[in-house]
């Protein structure tokens, strides 16, 4: 069945659900489409019929979807990626890793007059934070429990250990006690637990996110303005002083001039939290 009839025969099942239950159904269709894996056709059923789809996210991997249509962190496209893109992998690792600066590729919403309730509602976080994940000091509990690092072959400041399933409840609720990601430093041989990451879909609005970590305390980012090396190039032939997070490109012009592909944004909405330090000022910091 071609996507388009198999996008067609699912709408037609499913008219009468929400829209969530909706999207979800079709970015796990495209997914079929590309892996076979049909163990998740019959998850994805099962989901709706019990009205769990509803706090899901869509888990698209179709290479072919544009970069616009992406919802949440989409971190596994990212990975899949990697292997191909080294040099890209490496960049938006970078950005991602230990306490991130302002420059034309990061975006951060602005800090909030405060309102009443605001400092206790964060600090409850926090709270929650540091006790669902005190238990993954031992960054062997973490994969044990199925979190995943995120590009492990690529050398990190801080890095991340992803929990698919949660990013993909991150899309439409938030659990304080269900990080997208663990932060982990490397340290003899090992990691060492520093704080977690939540995240939201790519186009939530300010308000969705002060509803969920108050804005007022915490600043939420997003990565911006990505141009990526042009396919196919050789490492010692991409300028990484001009290309990815950290390059000087910034605009799709300029990207489409040195024949790279431009990505608005990467990923999506994210926020960083690291419950073990003792300076509030460290406490949200990026």
């Amino acid at each position: 069945m071609g996507q388009m009839a198999l996008r067609t025969h699912l709408r037609s099942r499913l008219k009468f659900f929400p829209a969530p239950h909706v999207n979800l159904v079709e970015g796990i269709a495209r997914f079929i489409m590309k892996t076979n894996l049909t163990a998740i056709f019959v998850a994805a059923a099962l989901l709706v019929s019990t009205g769990v789809a509803a706090r899901q996210s869509q888990t698209s991997q179709s290479t072919q979807q544009s970069q616009s249509d992406m919802a949440g962190m989409n971190m596994e496209e990212m990975h899949h990626d990697s292997t191909k893109e080294p040099d890209t992998a490496r960049s938006a690792t970078d950005s991602m890793s230990d306490h991130m600066d302002m420059n034309p590729h990061m975006f951060m919403t602005d800090l909030r007059p405060a309102n009443p309730g605001d400092q206790q509602r964060a600090q409850e976080i926090v709270d929650t934070v540091r006790e669902s994940i005190d238990k993954y000091k031992d960054y062997r509990v973490a994969l044990a429990d199925g979190f995943q690092i995120f590009f492990p072959n690529v050398p990190q400041k801080q890095y991340h250990f992803t929990n698919y399933r949660y990013a993909y409840e991150a899309g439409f609720a938030f659990n304080p006690a269900h990080p997208t990601s663990l932060l982990y430093k490397k340290v003899n041989g090992g990691y060492e637990l520093e704080g977690a990451m939540f995240t939201a879909r790519k186009y939530a609005t300010e308000e969705e996110l002060n509803e969920r970590v108050p804005l007022s305390v915490a600043r939420w980012h997003k990565h911006v303005n990505f141009c990526v090396p042009p396919r196919g190039a050789r490492r010692q032939e991409v300028d990484l002083k001009e290309f990815g997070m950290n390059g000087s490109i910034a605009t799709q012009e300029a990207c489409e001039q040195a024949g790279g592909r431009f990505i608005p944004q990467v990923f999506g909405w994210m926020v960083h939290v690291y419950p073990y330090e003792t300076d509030p000022a460290k406490i949200w910091a990026h």
